[in-house]
This record gives structure tokens, sequence and C-alpha cells, in this order.
């Protein structure tokens, strides 16, 4: 019943690592209620997918053929898409982190906590919150 008054969020996914979009579509499909509406393979791709089917999420890597991931939310943010950012990236550096939430990410997620952080950071966008990975030191 409450799946019918809150639908599922709409996902485009977007990276260029064909293994990682599958790791990524794994993921969504048994930790996540989601709907994957679209996937890009570059950043013109990512661009084109969230202007043209308006998802929820963008689920975006920063190291993209031709468009990088930032240069995407950047021109995202220009045209006032409502769709909503989570970079998902190797880069566990926090100069990378704080420009990609500059440029207009919600949420930052190391894919080395993929399994853990992904669901996370959805929950977190859909009730208005922001997420960022931590690198889990010990």
């Amino acid at each position: 019943m409450a799946a019918d008054r809150f639908p599922k969020p709409r996902i485009v996914l977007a990276d260029a690592n064909q293994r990682m979009r599958e790791a990524v579509a794994r993921v969504l499909k048994t930790e996540c209620e989601v709907e994957v509406v679209g996937c890009a393979l570059d950043g013109a791709g990512a661009v084109d997918a969230a202007i043209g089917l308006q998802p929820d999420i963008l689920i975006l890597g920063i190291i993209m053929p031709g468009l990088d991931g930032i240069r995407v939310a950047r021109m995202l943010r220009r045209v006032d898409s409502p769709t909503r950012i989570i970079f998902l990236t190797g880069i566990e550096d926090s100069s990378f982190q704080q420009a990609a939430m500059e440029a207009g990410g919600q949420a930052y997620v190391f894919k080395s906590q993929l399994f853990t952080d992904l669901p996370r950071a959805i929950t977190a966008l859909m009730t208005g919150a922001r997420f960022l990975s931590s690198k889990g030191k010990l």
C-alpha cells in the first residue's frame, strides 16, 4: 500500500565501465526499490538522459569519456534540472568530493562501498538529505 503512495525512484545510471554498470544494476535490483529508466556510457549521454528522461536520481561516474561527471553536474544545474545526482567513484580524495558536491551533487559514494552506501545514498536523497561515503578507517 505504501508503495502506491510513494512511487519507486526513477534512476539513470551513467558510467563508462560496463562491469561497473552491471554491478550497480545488481545492487539496485537486489537492495533498492527503484526503477532504472536509462543508461549512459559517457558524459554527453548522461546530460541527454537526465534532460530527456527526467529521472529522480542520476548515478554518475566522475571519470567519463567526453564530459566528466563534474561538468555534467554543472550543466544540469545550469538548466535547473530537478534530477538529484549521486557521484559513484573510485576517487576517495576529499578535494574531488568537495568539487563534486559544489558542482551540484547531493551524494558521493565510493565504489569500494557500493553495496552498503548506494542504498543509503538513494534513501537519503529521496528524503531530501545528502550523503557522503566515509573511508571506514579502523
